[in-house]
């Protein structure tokens, strides 16, 4: 089987401060945050919301020297990356590798949400960060 793109699963917003974000969300935008989640490995925090099938999250550093600090520091506040969830994380990056995408990441790792995670790089996808994104497997041979 080879490897699909479901749909775009979320878009990603760098922000200094969720904690100064979430009322534009909440209340201008009446979105309601799911769940806040540190994920160390990347030194960043994040903040779900629900827009119908797709998910926004929100990214705020926790280390000054995180690629989101830096991605703040240079282009300031605003989109980050586009996440699409696939069906095959692995074949989808052999895919793209394939046709001669640059990839940030060749395996892919542990990411916010419980998914598996890996992203082209922007120069070889015409300037847009692209994620790939599939749920991890729950390792109870339940076939997810």
């Amino acid at each position: 089987m080879s490897a699909t793109i479901l749909k775009i699963d979320h878009l990603g917003i760098a922000v200094k401060s969720i904690e100064t974000v979430l009322p534009h969300y909440e209340k201008t935008l009446g979105l309601k945050c799911e769940h806040i989640e540190e994920v160390p490995s990347q030194k960043v925090k994040t903040a779900f919301f629900a827009c119908g099938e797709v998910h926004i999250e929100l990214l705020e550093p926790t280390d000054p020297e995180s690629p989101i600090a830096k991605f703040i520091e240079s282009k300031g506040e605003g989109i980050h990356h586009i996440a699409f969830a696939t069906t095959d994380i692995v074949g989808q990056l052999a895919q793209a590798k394939e046709n001669g995408e640059r990839l940030i990441h060749e395996v892919p790792f542990d990411g916010a949400g419980g998914k598996l995670v890996a992203f082209l790089h922007p120069k070889s996808s015409f300037g847009v960060l692209t994620e790939f994104c599939q749920p991890k497997p729950c390792g109870c041979n339940c076939g997810h």
